[in-house]
């Protein structure tokens, strides 16, 4: 089983995570990199794209016909409905907001009312083939508890979210001082759902601390959507969404 908090005893732990244990000239370099890689990147427009759903593309394809599926912070139920649509898939939903609950019952989804603030308890493990967090694990007061739970209900994860190590995003706060507002992350700091940013790095270093396998990786930068590059993306990637399982 996934443990439901980080390790802050395990001295290895520590050892590998303590940002006061930083190698000789890892600051340098890092700073150097981030510089040329905005140096050759245009600025970022003025106005905010449309927030495409580039996931449901990526997670319909994951998904394999007739799957059971649990889509926690499901919203309106869009795509657990295209699930159960194009995949046969068996869909259950998660939402706390009442008004979306009832649009995913309109839609024909099954949704549970629920916070997920306090886990899945009231799911049994191993319940689903695919527990899907989309662009939900940041917005929860206690990400590690729900990574732990995910992979206890289900067989395989399926996490996307925003990466707060883009090359904008750190540009953005060294210059200004200020919490980034980019076209991928448009609201400022006092009305984001955001409440536990992270990184890419961040969660390849939970993927690495409880042996849990990285099955496909999937980034989304500029438009444009490639497989993971984990050595890069942690500056490159704009969004991520990773497919995980426990070995």
């Amino acid at each position: 089983m996934i443990p439901t908090r980080p390790p802050a005893t395990d001295a290895t732990w520590l050892e590998q995570h303590n940002p006061d244990r930083l190698p000789p000239g890892l600051f340098e370099r890092r700073i150097a990199e981030i510089a040329a890689i905005a140096g050759a990147h245009p600025p970022a427009p003025a106005l905010p794209r449309p927030q495409e759903r580039w996931q449901d593309d990526v997670i319909a394809a994951e998904v394999q016909v007739g799957s059971r599926v649990l889509d926690l912070g499901c919203g309106n139920g869009q795509l657990i409905e295209r699930l159960q649509r194009e995949r046969q898939a068996r869909g259950q939903g998660v939402e706390v907001d009442p008004e979306a609950v009832l649009a995913g019952i309109e839609r024909g989804v099954c949704v549970l009312q629920a916070d997920l603030s306090e886990g899945l308890s009231w799911f049994a493990d191993a319940s689903f083939d695919f527990v899907i967090l989309e662009e939900t694990l940041q917005t929860l007061p206690n990400p590690w508890l729900m990574l732990s739970e995910m992979l206890r209900v289900g067989r395989r994860g399926i996490v996307s979210f925003p990466n707060f190590g883009h090359w904008r995003v750190i540009v953005d706060l060294l210059a200004h001082g200020r919490m980034p507002v980019t076209e991928r992350l448009p609201s400022h700091w006092y009305d984001s759902r955001n409440i536990h940013p992270f990184t890419l790095q961040d969660l390849l270093d939970w993927v690495d601390a409880w042996k849990v396998r990285l099955v496909a990786g999937h980034s989304f930068s500029d438009g444009s959507l490639r497989p993971l590059r984990p050595e890069d993306d942690n500056l490159l990637a704009e969004e991520i969404l990773l497919v995980v399982e426990r070995k």
